[in-house]
């Protein structure tokens, strides 16, 4: 069947190659419908609980979405008459931005203070900046730094950096355009007050900016698909030793990737960081198919066959290994759909139809384009001085010599590495997920050290009735959680509604510092911030600490840089000290930082079950295929073992495992699975057609797919160690973990596979009777 079906590809080979271009163009049409997005929510599907908890926080007070602008000035003195007016200017023209809803700073904080015995005056803490005297810019400098909403909030305590903070409120009708219309006006505010105040550095952060720099970290991870393209171009051209060759399989994956994507663009995917990898990843493991036909079709060419002839030898070797291994591969990069993260579900749902692609590609378009193009016959390899004539027959007879001690070496380096695991810790953090080449990296990590972090924990504290938040008894219970979790070592700054109330209780006793302290009555303490709220001017309330019937108040914790189980231990205890103490007031906490944190740990949970269920299925279908539930069960020796090596030296060399890395073990299961099916089809079409005991039957396999299974595990290496070069860390350790894994698998098969089968199989009448099946003999 197999015969009958080359021999139609070659001889309607004009008819199957304008029906290949017909379809991948047709599918292809549909990038134009592709989008991107830049929302950092995409990460977290619609039920994860932690993004419910932070969406339902923002709809009690304010979203989160901000521009942090962090004045640093190079004389390292924020309360002078030059930076207060910088800060002043950049206020009053930071409202100015698109969407901007409030802008916080230390010119615009409305400071009160007593006036008489009964008066209360709120206003701006800095006011016509240039014409303060040095006596009130001393007063406002001991202001500012004693005020709790102000220090390592806005203003450093060393007074060296300062800050404005904007809150934007986007329409979130499309994101596409509002996005990039505030972060333009955001950098050409910046450059105006870099131009002005040219002794004063400006940085830039925030969530709003936090999504500019996915955004961009996107575009240049589809960048990577150009010098992916040329090494691995360049590398199958050297190996296959022929530019023909290495020709159409450029077609083979170029159209490979316009299919995945168009179709992709058909079924309306956004394309984030993650995804963005696909077309690379789709490159990379296009080859793999294309390499087998066309060595094989080389080996036979150059052992007589001529070019139809070879292509029909070709296409009967290789459509079943070929089929198995894309399968595999696509059930490998579909159990990505089990992630927590949705963009990883795009990136294994794209390499899966781009795997499918090629597999269709290389059975029809390629074949019936290689009988088109002229093919050089190639020369015949010269044998060396011991009658081989191929480095794989040296490679083959040192493993079939060496089979006992190799085993046991290769166990031994398995064991080694694996007891490496356990120094594999999560670590989650968007932040941390960009490069430092990119401008917000840099900038929020100055602001981190600087300022103030980018790390909060935000808590919804009911009262439990309106009015509520003013009940001394309520107000004593949150004191009581800010003051713990100010004692905490991982806490920069606490943001509190209790340190308002008890400045204006000192305000209300003639600024006596003796009443700084919570009011003790339930209607002054109402009364206080009834005056105090209206004395406010308009986009400065207080709708970002308390709910609309005052029976709630916000408290955000603002943190040093912490690991992901850092960020987990912090909350717990939290939650342990609120169970123990105030019950009643008990509430998860919630933030960016805290829905990163969980991600990661939700996702392993996750990927395990995935990761799982793909080897379920791809065992079944070895055994099946391979026609030996014996050879099925020996084949998930080396396609479980590359993954434990390659976790156990990323242990042992980097210690730290994000969502990126957390679905390596997936994507890679389907990958190495290739090599082994490819080595046992060959072993097992050595044992069964040509009855050759297990050392020849080794023997056959090294020499007839041997070159190939390095070939495509060299260009697979390359092309996933090109995403060295991302700006994104995700795609950074999927494409370094992915590439050390293929090596321990090449090992593993070469070194460790070989030795197993033959201790196994050590005479050939062990071959069950049921295993032989009786077929025409072929050519070595």
């Amino acid at each position: 069947m197999t015969e009958s079906f080359a021999k139609n590809i070659i001889r309607w080979r004009w008819a199957v190659i304008l029906l290949s271009l017909l379809a991948v163009f047709t599918a292809a049409s549909g990038m134009r419908l592709l989008g991107t997005t830049t929302d950092y929510r995409v990460f977290f599907s619609d039920e994860n609980p932690q993004l419910l908890a932070f969406e339902e926080l923002e709809k009690t007070y304010t979203r989160d979405d901000n521009v942090l602008f962090v004045l640093a000035p190079k004389d390292g003195k924020v309360f002078s008459r030059e930076t207060l007016a910088a800060v002043e200017k950049l206020t009053n023209a930071a409202w100015q931005i698109p969407y901007s809803t409030r802008v916080d700073s230390i010119s615009n904080f409305q400071h009160s203070y007593a006036q008489g015995e009964d008066d209360l005056i709120v206003e701006d803490l800095i006011k016509n900046a240039l014409s303060l005297s040095d006596e009130n810019i001393t007063r406002k400098r001991e202001i500012a730094l004693s005020e709790p909403l102000l220090a390592n909030r806005l203003v450093s305590s060393k007074a060296h950096v300062t800050g404005v903070n904007v809150t934007v409120q986007l329409p979130g009708k499309n994101l596409e355009m509002e996005m990039p219309k505030v972060i333009s006006h955001v950098h050409q505010l910046a450059e105006q007050i870099r131009t002005d105040y040219p002794q004063i550095e400006v940085r830039l952060t925030g969530l709003v900016l936090l999504n500019g720099a996915i955004g961009a970290a996107s575009q240049k991870d589809m960048q990577l698909m150009l010098p992916a393209l040329l090494v691995i171009l360049i590398s199958i051209g050297l190996l296959l030793r022929g530019w023909t060759g290495a020709f159409a399989t450029l077609w083979v994956i170029l159209f490979s990737i316009a299919t995945a994507m168009g179709l992709a663009g058909w079924m309306g995917v956004k394309i984030t960081p993650p995804s963005a990898a696909a077309p690379t990843i789709v490159l990379t493991m296009g080859v793999a198919n294309a390499v087998h036909v066309l060595v094989t079709l080389f080996y036979a060419m150059r052992h007589g066959s001529d070019k139809q002839a070879a292509i029909v030898e070709s296409l009967r070797v290789n459509i079943q290994p070929v089929f198995l291994t894309s399968l595999t591969t696509a059930i490998g990069f579909l159990s990505m759909n089990f992630s927590d993260a949705p963009p990883f579900h795009d990136l294994g749902n794209i390499v899966a139809v781009g795997v499918g692609t090629s597999f269709l590609l290389a059975i029809t378009f390629l074949p019936a384009l290689m009988a088109v193009l002229p093919v050089r016959k190639p020369k015949a390899t010269l044998k060396n001085s011991t009658g081989s004539s191929d480095v794989m027959d040296r490679v083959a007879d040192f493993v079939i010599r060496r089979r006992n001690t190799l085993l046991w070496a290769t166990a031994l380096v398995v064991a080694v590495l694996v007891s490496f695991l356990p120094r594999n810790a999560l670590n989650e953090n968007m932040v941390e997920y960009l490069d430092q080449s990119i401008p917000f990296r840099v900038d929020t990590d100055f602001a981190s050290e600087n300022l103030r972090g980018v790390y909060r924990i935000n808590y919804s504290l009911s009262a439990g009735e309106a009015g509520g938040i003013s009940e001394p008894a309520f107000l004593e219970k949150v004191e009581a959680f800010v003051n713990w979790y100010r004692q905490q070592a991982e806490v920069i700054h606490v943001t509190s509604l209790t340190d308002t109330f008890k400045r204006l209780n000192k305000n209300m006793h003639a600024d006596d510092a003796a009443y700084y302290q919570l009011p003790q009555d339930r209607n002054l303490a109402a009364q206080y911030l009834l005056l105090y709220e209206m004395s406010l001017p308009y986009g400065l309330d207080l709708n970002n600490q308390i709910n609309v019937n005052k029976s709630a108040t916000r408290l955000t914790v603002t943190m040093h840089t912490l690991r992901s189980n850092e960020v987990i231990a912090l909350e717990e205890r939290a939650q342990a000290w609120l169970r123990a103490n105030m019950p009643e007031l008990r509430t998860d906490g919630s933030s960016t930082t805290v829905m990163y944190a969980h991600i990661g740990q939700s996702n392993l949970e996750s990927m395990v079950l995935g990761t799982t269920a793909a080897l379920v299925l791809i065992s079944f279908i070895l055994i099946v295929a391979l026609r030996s539930f014996k050879i099925g069960l020996i084949s998930l020796i080396p396609n479980l073992v590359p993954a434990a090596m390659g976790f156990g030296l990323w242990g042992l060399l980097v210690g730290e495992i994000n969502v990126g890395a957390s679905i390596v073990a997936a994507m890679t299961l389907g990958i190495v699975v290739d090599d082994t099916v490819h080595f046992l089809s060959k072993y097992l079409r050595a044992r069964r057609e040509k009855g050759l005991n297990a050392e020849e039957a080794v023997r056959y396999a090294f020499h007839s797919v041997g070159k190939a299974l390095w070939v495509t595990s060299l260009v697979l290496v390359a092309g996933f160690m090109v995403f060295t070069l991302s700006v994104f860390k995700m795609n950074l350790y999927l494409g370094t973990l992915t590439a050390i894994i293929i090596v321990f698998a090449l090992v593993a098969d070469f070194l460790f596979l070989p030795p197993l089968l033959m201790n196994i199989d050590r005479k050939r009448d062990e071959v069950p009777d049921s295993d032989k099946i009786a077929v025409e003999p072929v050519s070595p």
